[in-house]
């Protein structure tokens, strides 16, 4: 799907749902908030996007769906999540658990599921259990052999759309060690299971998302014959790996979604509320602080367009780029929306408030992308342990490596440019040293000095301060890679597990971060809509980043802050999404007496 079709489907999409701020929309967040207050499944919100075909967007085309690039699943999943998070989840489950089919089902199984999907049947995906969490080699989930299939015994726990789901991708345990290769995915049926043998387990009641239904499913001996094998038997791990590259990268739409709604509240409130005779946007201090938030989540925005991307650019290092972005996009914008509380201080706790009170479900909601489908804990490890081939490829490859890195550069980042299409199965549990974002920086810090040398004035000056910046952060994989010599040198054995590890491998994310927000604007800035690309936008990006690691240095063009609040008011009040992609929202119908300019008064 090109760039002008995507965009054009997500603003007939948006359409279609309407001004969440109106109560007479689809899904007005009137009624998303009593959902939230009284812990009730959407029912309706799903089965009215499920009528207009979202599900599609997540299921292969050659087997009945729509899809052949999950950016376009997860651009609709970002405008459902900036409504409801918990709507968004409960769709996106059915295609997650799809997902394993897709790695290593076969035609006749993608088919018959997809056929099914489309009469209404709902998957989850049963990979957790309550003892063990992400250990997976520990699960204790049992596929006994019978004959003609296997009997399912134990517990998973907890899953979302356990009850509301008629069928159950399992992790299940086939051989009797419990090493890599002794499990395997099978589909349980509860609808096809025999009585007693299937049961559901109470829901929980969340602190985020809680209209999600998050409950289990209990197996007595349920049986699953061998054409609900998914794969080899054997083969579960791998599947179930791949599988979480995916998922972790779709959900976080969450993160973006709920902050482009929170920074829309906080700016809105902001422009309208007076204080001491002028509105508080007009105080420097807040102004800053939503520049600020607006640029973290474009940084965020940047790393998701690469990684997004990189399942079908570059799919054998989807080990890397999905553990990266799930590691900076919820870890950077739960701070960003702790900075919007200070913004709206004390109606942050309103909770049932039809515009702040979704700020503070936002809030909530957010959590949910750092835990699920791998922590930070779980990413920063895999990183960790990939650190040593990442280095050393960052700063010896040679130029053919790099040239080719760069031409991949062009296709992740390139927001116009065609994408091969998505096939799961060639993605990679190791990258083997290869990130192509940070292999291709030096070739778009090129890039930018021309461009540079192409703009006027303080545009000029602007990229070419941005371009001295991310040279700077892409200058701390040298010392990076010596520190990480001799911590592994000290500590032996102990290295793999040691929490400064965890430390290098968060640096190493941040470093990556800022070659994406180079990349974003030096391969997309020729199909950014107006206002975008900005150089001030770029430059106070890359300031946030490196002020991470030096938090009290001053900014290097303090006035940037003003031209990226300038922008987002405009982006705001022009009713595009808060990204790099230009798409446009749904109208604004909501009755003049809701307008969040008067309301804030």
């Amino acid at each position: 799907m090109s760039q002008a079709e995507l965009a054009d489907l997500a603003r007939r999409f948006e359409q279609y749902l309407g001004d969440p701020h109106d109560p007479a929309s689809r899904m007005p967040f009137t009624a998303v908030l009593d959902h939230d207050e009284h812990d009730t499944f959407p029912y309706a919100f799903v089965g009215m996007l499920r009528r207009w075909g979202f599900l599609d967007y997540g299921l292969p085309a050659e087997q009945g769906g729509k899809a052949g690039n999950p950016e376009t699943g997860f651009t609709l999943m970002r405008l459902v999540a900036r409504r409801d998070g918990a709507t968004a989840i409960a769709l996106g489950l059915t295609q997650a658990a799809f997902t394993p089919v897709w790695i290593a089902g076969t035609d006749e199984q993608k088919r018959r599921q997809i056929a099914d999907i489309h009469g209404g049947v709902g998957l989850s995906w049963g990979l957790s259990e309550a003892a063990h969490g992400s250990d997976l080699l520990n699960n204790e989930v049992v596929a006994e052999r019978v004959p003609g299939g296997y009997r399912l015994t134990g517990e998973k726990w907890p899953i979302g759309n356990a009850t509301y789901s008629d069928r159950m991708v399992v992790f299940a345990r086939t051989g009797p060690r419990g090493g890599a290769g002794d499990y395997s995915i099978l589909v349980v049926d509860k609808w096809r299971a025999e009585a007693e043998t299937v049961r559901e387990t109470h829901p929980v009641r969340q602190h985020g998302v809680r209209a999600l239904d998050l409950s289990g499913l209990r197996f007595d001996g349920v049986f699953v014959p061998d054409s609900d094998l998914v794969g080899a038997e054997g083969q579960g791990l791998e599947i179930a790996l791949k599988t979480s590259q995916t998922a972790r990268l779709v959900i976080l739409s969450l993160a973006l979604s709920g902050v482009d709604t929170s920074l829309r509240t906080a700016l809105e409130f902001a422009q309208g509320r007076v204080l001491f005779d002028r509105p508080v946007v007009d105080v420097p201090y807040t102004g800053r602080q939503l520049a600020e938030s607006f640029a973290e989540l474009m940084i965020a925005d940047a790393v998701c367009l690469g990684a997004v991307r990189s399942l079908q650019a570059s799919p054998a290092q989807v080990s890397v780029w999905s553990s990266v972005a799930k590691y900076v996009v919820p870890t950077l914008l739960e701070e960003t929306l702790s900075r919007l509380n200070v913004v709206l201080g004390a109606r942050v706790f309103l909770r049932t408030h039809p515009r702040f009170g979704m700020h503070q479900k936002m809030l909530r909601d957010l959590l949910v992308t750092n835990m699920a489908d791998g922590n930070t804990v779980v990413n920063l490890r895999n990183i960790g342990h990939q650190l040593p081939s990442l280095l050393q490829q960052a700063l010896t490859a040679e130029a053919g490596v790099r040239g080719e890195a760069a031409e991949r550069a062009a296709v992740l980042y390139g927001m116009d440019t065609e994408l091969p299409t998505y096939r799961p199965a060639l993605q990679e549990l190791s990258s083997r040293g290869m990130d192509d974002a940070v292999l291709a920086a030096p070739d778009s810090l090129e890039r930018l000095r021309a461009l540079a040398e192409e703009a006027a004035d303080k545009d000029r000056d602007r990229l070419l301060l941005a371009a001295g910046v991310a040279e700077e952060l892409l200058d701390r994989l040298g010392p990076l890679r010596e520190r990480q010599r001799l911590l592994q040198a000290d500590l032996g054995r102990g290295y793999a597990h040691s929490a400064e590890l965890f430390d290098l491998a968060q640096e190493y994310c941040l470093v990556h971060a800022a070659a994406a927000c180079v990349h974003a604007y030096v391969h997309s800035h020729g199909v950014m809509a107006d206002p975008l690309p900005s150089p001030a936008l770029l430059l106070l990006q890359l300031e946030r980043l490196r002020l991470r690691f030096a938090p009290y240095e001053p900014y290097r063009d303090p006035d940037a802050a003003e031209e990226v609040l300038a922008l987002l008011v405009r982006l705001d009040s022009e009713n595009r999404l808060l990204s790099h992609w230009p798409i446009t929202l749904a109208d604004r119908t909501a009755p003049a007496g809701d307008v969040p300019r008067a309301e804030a008064r």
